[in-house]
């Protein structure tokens, strides 16, 4: 029996025991006969009195039960959504405070996106408030300094590293991982979300991938930070549990090797894949031919196929099923199984399910283990309901390009592709979508091409320009100039160093009687319209009026169109979380 399912005989399932209190009118969550009555649950089995309460408009709290103005039911009828819902008490025993470092071998990184959907259907009530508190008390969090941003802000672009681990936890666990192991970073994926919100990439980094790991401060349990050394030229998956090393250090990591820094890390447990794919009735799958894993235990039919539980923790675990019965071939089927498993949770036969909800919350939450600047109730919420904007059509999952590692005659690992990689780290740095984006992002472009590129362009040789490096490689500004005096015919520019801030994109900042030039320079350079800034423009080295040019962090080279769509510039293979695809 797993996790979810324990002890449901003398549990009461919390979306079938919604009753009508007659004395204040509304609905409580009635336990049993003698049970405290209580529309949501407290931390880990507690139940608030009406006291307990938040207040609501004007500094007045609400009584237990149901909103303000909710029709009369008659007792026991299950209340919809999105209405309170409770959850059941933890079975006696259960552990309390866990080390914060946890998550084994996940896979992991499958499991919080689902998790956030129950987050934003039982965040919709001062009931899903409480609710959420109690969420809060399940997940444990892990202080990893200066590694991560610290915060969360709705209005930017934000980056979550996903992990799972190949650390054995949990009974009945003992056929999967590795014994003894401290939890290496087994399965790795880099969410990124656009700052607009239509779009997302998710970065799944190769565990084999050859990467120098940097020294790691670490915060220890006592309180104390120790400083653990870093490796060169070793595999990823050593960045995370090895030594002593935290979530933190495999933060650092990814930084040192993609120049993407991370800002929060979400580290999930592989019991989740059980729990939560029971949670809503399992998740649809494809393989092209039939499959008989010994090792695994994975048995499926050539086709589309239903897994759960077990099955659904050997399908994404397998590695000698699929393709050339490698990581990077595992890596494609977890992909679409974390595409698939994205689909269940959105749709309406989950969303409109209070049973479902509550046992998505509860196994999302008891698996998770996140830095402590996304540990509060409500930064979790913001984080989920962020995440909740974005088209599934627009979510692209892909990988980072890699070659066999040339330093080994037996191929075991492999190295970035150097040929590639750049250009897709440039287009995540630079919040670029992998998809063609025909969401708010193209409409605004549409819009502001429209009224930007249209009118008069001046001669080349007119255009006075200042040049400046917001976040480009070294070098950039200097090799943009030549290009410009060389290529161009553009004399009247000039290297003004670098720019007093970093910015994500290339930007082109003119007053309004230098558009013909701002449209000249557009021209040459494939600068889209939303690249170019009305503003008050500047004086260049001789005192005379001049635009000002600053190459963000998607400036890969200066023959590069700036603006340009990542579908367009950068050549990985991709898919995305619409796609229904069959496991080869």
């Amino acid at each position: 029996m797993d996790a979810q399912g324990r002890g449901r005989a003398d549990r009461a399932d919390p979306a079938d025991q919604w009753v009508l209190n007659p004395a204040t009118g509304e609905y409580e969550l009635r336990l049993g006969p003698s049970a405290s009555q209580s529309s949501v649950p407290g931390p880990r089995g507690t139940f608030p009195r009406p006291t307990d309460r938040p207040a609501g408009p004007g500094g007045r709290g609400r009584p237990h039960g149901g909103m303000p103005g909710s029709p009369p039911r008659a007792p026991g009828r299950e209340v919809p959504p999105p209405r309170r819902r409770g959850t059941p008490e933890p079975p006696p025993g259960r552990r309390g405070g866990r080390p914060g470092q946890r998550g084994p071998r996940a896979r992991k990184a499958l499991l919080w996106i689902g998790g956030t959907t129950a987050f934003v259907v039982l965040a919709t009530g001062t009931a899903g408030y409480v609710y959420l508190k109690h969420l809060e008390g399940n997940v444990d969090t892990t202080d990893v300094g200066d590694a991560g941003s610290g915060s969360f802000s709705r209005d930017e672009a934000f980056d979550i590293l996903v992990l799972g681990t190949d650390r054995r936890t949990g009974s009945g666990n003992e056929g999967y991982g590795d014994a003894g192991s401290a939890g290496h970073a087994d399965t790795t994926i880099l969410l990124h979300v656009s700052e607009d919100r239509t779009n997302a990439t998710a970065l799944s980094i190769p565990r084999d991938l050859i990467v120098d790991i940097p020294d790691c401060p670490t915060k220890l349990e006592d309180g104390t930070e120790k400083v653990i050394p870093g490796l060169q030229g070793a595999r990823f998956n050593r960045s995370l549990g090895e030594g002593g090393r935290d979530p933190g250090c495999a933060m650092r990591t990814v930084e040192k090797a993609t120049g993407i820094k991370p800002d929060h890390f979400m580290m999930a447990d592989f019991n989740a894949v059980k729990t939560l794919t029971s949670a809503v009735d399992g998740v649809d799958v494809c393989v092209e031919h039939a499959v008989d894993d010994k090792q695994s235990k994975l048995k499926l039919p050539a086709g589309e196929s239903t897994v759960e539980g077990e099955q659904a923790l050997a399908f994404v675990r397998t590695r000698h099923s699929f393709g050339n019965e490698g990581d990077l071939d595992r890596i494609k089927v977890q992909q679409h199984f974390l595409a698939s498993l994205m689909r269940k949770m959105s749709s309406s036969d989950t969303l409109t399910s209070p049973t479902k909800l509550v046992k998505l919350a509860e196994a999302a939450t008891e698996a998770l283990t996140v830095d402590t600047g996304i540990g509060s109730v409500s930064t979790l919420k913001d984080v989920a309901l962020e995440l909740k904007k974005v088209p599934p059509k627009n979510i692209s999952f892909t990988t980072v390009p890699v070659r066999d590692n040339p330093a080994e005659a037996v191929r075991a690992t492999v190295v970035v592709d150097e040929s590639k990689a750049p250009q897709l780290f440039a287009a995540i740095a630079g919040d670029v979508s992998l998809t063609e984006v025909e969401e708010k992002r193209e409409k605004k472009e549409r819009a502001a091409v429209a009224a930007r590129l249209e009118g008069a362009r001046a001669p080349a040789s007119e255009v006075r320009v200042q040049v400046l490096n917001g976040g480009a490689p070294a070098g950039s500004a200097q090799e943009m100039l030549r290009r410009l005096q060389v290529e161009e015919g553009v004399n009247k520019s000039e290297n003004a160093g670098n720019a007093p801030r970093t910015l994500k994109r290339t930007t082109l900042e003119y007053a309004p009687d230098q558009a013909d030039q701002a449209r000249r320079l557009a021209d040459l350079l494939g600068l889209s319209g939303a690249a170019l800034k009305p503003g008050e423009g500047v004086t260049d080295s001789q005192g005379l009026p001049a635009m000002t040019l600053t190459l963000g962090e998607d400036f890969t080279g200066a023959g590069s169109p700036l603006g340009a769509s990542a579908a367009e510039a950068v050549d990985v293979e991709k898919s995305t979380a619409d796609q229904v695809e069959c496991a080869t």
